[in-house]
């Protein structure tokens, strides 16, 4: 068998592993404030978002196209297929190992910053895009930003609204509402995250000279939206323990509050084809909302420990990207 045929199959493995392993890491944010509050049992929960991702995963593709040639050119880009097998690599070293301590942190981050690194190592600065790096770097900035924003502005308004109703029964009215939320959320998931795999992979047929466009082939397409939904079953518990209750404790309509708000700014994102972290997005909701609510009722320490992994992941996974690179390129 041809070596280029067997390191794009060794990528496509790859890729649909990272895929797999964003979704059991993902999926804990898409569900967390429902498996928190009890609107879902774990099981339903994590069966739920498991079905809406991979139905999100097959009906966009945007977001797909931006990744294959957004930071990147792949028909121009030197010795390809070392680049991307490098990059997941370390995005997936990176997700396992936030993964194992239970830490938020971004696949979309590791993701990009394991591309930009592997480019930069394999053909220098001037080989990125900076346009389409720069766009989607400026989407990974401001959409936590936007969301930390508009949850705090919906929750408030939704305190207005039902300030003179009975406690309890608006929290049980809430809790079944969490319901079409957390599956709104799951939905809005798949339409974004699952398809930083989906254009990885095109990637490399390109760089295989495989596939002659940037349209995502629907086998590609499907394969990760089963990956997805696949790794969404597994689940994440340690993030959904961060995420659910480390962070405020929440009640039914925080919960509602910010998982609209959350599926509202990932969603637009997926829109104008713009990959986002549904890690930032999502916890910055809960922290809108948490601060709206009751500032004092929100663990800043953790909110603080989330956000340096953040700040960190771009820059070390473009380095273990690197790294990889240079070492791979020893033997290929």
């Amino acid at each position: 068998m041809d070596f280029l045929l067997i390191i794009t199959i060794l990528i496509v493995i790859f890729a649909l592993a990272f895929d797999f392993i964003n979704g059991f890491h993902d999926t804990a944010n898409s569900i967390a404030t429902s498996v928190s509050t009890k609107a879902l049992t774990p099981r339903r929960a994590i069966i739920l978002a498991a079905v809406m991702n991979f139905i999100g995963a097959l009906t966009f593709t945007g977001v797909a196209k931006t990744i294959t040639s957004g930071i990147a050119d792949p028909f121009q880009l030197q010795n390809g297929l070392a680049v991307i097998l490098a990059a997941l690599i370390s995005a997936i070293f990176w997700n396992l190992l936030t993964w194992y301590y239970g830490i938020p942190s971004s696949s979309s981050h590791a993701i990009i910053g394991s591309i930009t690194g592997a480019v930069i190592a394999s053909s220098g600065f001037e080989a990125i895009q900076y346009s389409g790096f720069l766009k989607i770097l400026q989407a990974l900035i401001l959409s936590p930003i936007i969301a930390f924003v508009v949850g705090f502005l919906f929750y408030a308004l939704i305190r207005v609204v039902f300030r003179n109703k009975n406690l309890a029964k608006t929290n049980k009215q809430f809790r079944r509402v969490q319901i079409l939320t957390a599956a709104l959320q799951s939905y809005t998931h798949g339409t974004n995250d699952a398809q930083k795999a989906m254009g990885i992979i095109t990637m490399a047929l390109i760089a295989a000279n495989l596939h002659e466009t940037t349209d995502i082939p629907f086998w590609v397409q499907l394969s990760c939206a089963a990956a997805m939904g696949l790794g969404t079953s597994v689940g994440g518990w340690r993030i959904i323990k961060t995420v659910g209750g480390k962070i405020m404790k929440i009640r039914p309509v925080n919960g509602v509050a910010a998982d609209l708000t959350g599926a509202a700014v990932i969603f637009g994102a997926t829109f104008i084809h713009l990959p986002v972290s549904t890690t930032h997005v999502i916890s910055s909701s809960i922290l809108g909302v948490g601060a709206s609510h009751r500032r004092k009722g929100v663990n800043w320490g953790v909110a603080k420990r989330m956000l340096i992994t953040w700040v960190i992941t771009l820059p070390i996974t473009a380095t273990i990207a690197a790294i990889t690179y240079f070492v791979m390129s020893l033997f290929m």
